[in-house]
């Protein structure tokens, strides 16, 4: 889908800032090209908010939260479910618009409304939820606990899921009676506009806020004293720099960053499930952009040459790179130049380093694709532990396969590692998956699965893949705080 072939009603009609239930140019006048990553090639503007626009939008929503914290949490269930019909009812054209502009196939992204759609559904049944306790004090006390709305929360959301992301971030904080300001991605930034048209006015004006923007929009609201928490979905510097900014005012925050994730197979793993397991847990239909994607493969040594031939065999099979606005399309494009060189330096990194490239490896030779940040997926196989590729995250369609035999030095080398977000387990034997499900350092962990989230099952890592939990009624209590209240009784 070529810019001039974009249908109507696809893009969104506004190109200004979302504040106040109001929209805005940004105060200093300036916009974005945005492109199409298939084509590389310019689809329209966005705005850039400077720290003026987000001083601007968060005095709204700090003005806004006295009232939606009041309001009974029923109604403000009755809310968050509206906004999850209306993204039911717009799923289609939101799927295209975000593989339009960030190159993920239009198939696989038409879920994505869908999950936010169930994410603001799950939290607006929670709304009511939010008890505190009772604590004995003897005869002559009574104690209690209520959990408290924080006010402002700024949520800084990813490319790889733009949509979703900045829906589905909505719902926690909002449900427990907070304000909301959205950052979207800077490189995928529309259909965060678009979700401001179609939700925007369903809430009270200032509730919900949507900014674009670059660094300067995400420091400022990391920055910004009426910002009572701030959350990001992204890359390990980016976390490091909202925590270091957020740190300047004690403010509290949530991350899901980065990983380089384990799947671990067994001797007697189900082969056939195995291959299949492995192709789908790197996720490469988004190009391999994903932080829970399985990137590091260990294989024992007694299955390691089969199963390697036939993930090799099946991987072209089931994943080549096409136009993502097709429907036929099983992968699509990387976001950016930036993110295309980044995945050609860790192939010749691996290869100058001495692993063995099994597949994969360049760019595609579609002439259809040679305007896009293409890349077909990659295996690198006689992986070390030392590599580059073995112990960095690329965030794109390259997968490294080791060879164990010792679980010992197994668990050293797939702990040995910065990150900790997901682990995948594959084994016949119950015993056998407990037990390393106990030794992997990781947030989440499926036994004979990969990829999947589970609403309502705590998605999160440790280590540098973040801090905090989503998806899951701890989030939810993410943006509250406890206030412990003493009676004296007469």
């Amino acid at each position: 889908m070529r810019a001039h072939e974009i249908p109507p009603g696809i893009l969104p009609e506004q190109r200004g800032l979302y504040y106040g239930g109001a929209w805005h140019a940004p105060k200093a006048g300036r916009h974005a090209d945005t492109i199409n990553p298939a084509y590389n090639e310019r689809i329209t503007s966005a705005p850039l908010a400077d720290a003026t626009d987000v001083d601007a939008a968060v005095r709204a929503a700090h003005t806004a939260f006295p009232a939606w914290a009041a309001t009974k949490p029923v109604e403000r269930g009755r809310l968050l479910r509206k906004a999850a019909s209306v993204l039911r009812e717009h799923a289609l054209p939101l799927a295209q618009l975000d593989s339009l502009n960030n190159g993920n196939p239009v198939s696989a992204l038409a879920r994505d409304a869908h999950f936010a759609a169930d994410c603001l559904d799950y939290f607006a049944g929670l709304a009511a939820e939010i008890k505190g306790e009772t604590i004995p004090m003897g005869d002559g006390n009574l104690n209690y606990t209520l959990q408290e709305p924080l006010g402002v929360v700024a949520r800084i959301v990813a490319f790889n899921h733009p949509l979703m992301f900045a829906a589905a971030r909505l719902a926690a904080p909002l449900a427990a009676g907070n304000t909301v300001v959205i950052k979207a991605p800077d490189q995928a930034p529309l259909s965060t506009l678009r979700l401001a048209e179609l939700v925007g006015g369903i809430f009270p004006a200032g509730v919900v806020n949507f900014l674009c923007g670059g660094r300067e929009c995400g420091e400022a609201m990391s920055r910004h004293p009426l910002v009572r928490k701030i959350t990001l979905v992204g890359g390990v510097p980016t976390g490091k720099a909202v925590m270091a900014a957020a740190a300047a005012d004690l403010k509290p925050v949530l991350l899901e960053l980065g990983g380089k994730n384990a799947l671990i197979a067994y001797p007697d793993a189900d082969r056939e499930k195995l291959v299949d397991g492995i192709v789908a847990g790197m996720n490469f239909t988004w190009s391999g952009q994903s932080c829970g994607s399985t990137s590091r493969v260990f294989l024992h040594e007694s299955i390691h040459d089969q199963v390697l031939e036939k993930v090799a065999a099946l991987l072209p099979l089931r994943h080549k790179p096409g136009v993502p606005t097709d429907p036929q399309t099983t992968m699509g494009s990387l976001v950016s130049q930036a993110q295309l060189d980044k995945v050609k330096g860790f192939v010749q990194s691996a290869l100058s380093e001495g692993a063995r490239l099994v597949c994969g490896g360049k760019q595609p030779d579609d002439p259809a694709l040679k305007h896009g940040f293409f890349y077909e997926p990659t295996i690198f196989a006689d992986m070390r532990p030392d590599m580059r590729l073995a112990r960095e995250e690329v965030f794109g369609p390259v997968m490294s396969v080791f060879k164990w035999s010792d679980e010992d030095s197994l668990f050293e080398i797939v702990n040995g590692v910065d990150f900790g977000l997901t682990g995948s387990i594959w084994t016949e034997s119950l015993n056998t998956a407990h037990r390393a499900a106990k030794r992997i350092q990781s947030g989440y962990v499926w036994i004979n699965n990969a990829s999947q989230h589970f609403m309502g099952a705590a998605f999160g890592g440790v280590k540098h893949s973040g801090i905090g939990r989503e998806e899951c009624f701890a989030e939810l209590l993410e943006f509250t705080y406890t206030k412990n209240v003493n009676i004296k009784l007469a």
